[in-house]
């Protein structure tokens, strides 16, 4: 296997695992919207955001998966880890809750270099940049 080949597959694995926590996130707040909702509003947020969130997850997800227009869906995920790990996860008197905004960033931090680096070739933005 070439060195092309072995990123391109990297690249593969790593949008598959990326885009999997977002695509089932957003499947199970549709399947219980109305927890979710419950959810959203105890944290202080507006019920009405919910179906951005889970556009947001699903949409944001899929478009990783499938490497299609991946380094801007990349920026924009990286900023919504951000943003939830702080809204729903950030409390230092809490451990377990601060090992979820670690983790939030972390994933923040994949998706940077996601957006950085690209899709990889085995991607539709690879086939497109092929392509042209």
């Amino acid at each position: 296997m070439n060195n092309a080949s072995f990123s391109d597959a990297v690249a593969f694995a790593g949008r598959v695992l990326l885009s999997l926590i977002f695509i089932t996130s957003g499947w199970s707040k549709i399947a219980g919207y109305a927890g979710t909702a419950a959810y959203m509003a105890k944290a202080g947020l507006p019920v009405g955001l919910l179906p951005l969130v889970i556009a947001t997850e699903l949409g944001g997800g899929l478009l990783i998966l499938f490497g299609f227009k991946t380094r801007l869906a990349a920026l924009l995920l990286a900023g919504f880890c951000v943003i939830a790990g702080y809204l729903f996860h950030f409390d230092p008197a809490n451990q377990g809750q601060m090992i979820n905004f670690w983790k939030n960033l972390t994933i923040a931090g994949g998706f940077l270099t996601l957006m950085a680096h690209g899709a990889g070739g085995w991607s539709l933005d690879g086939r497109n940049t092929r392509a042209a």
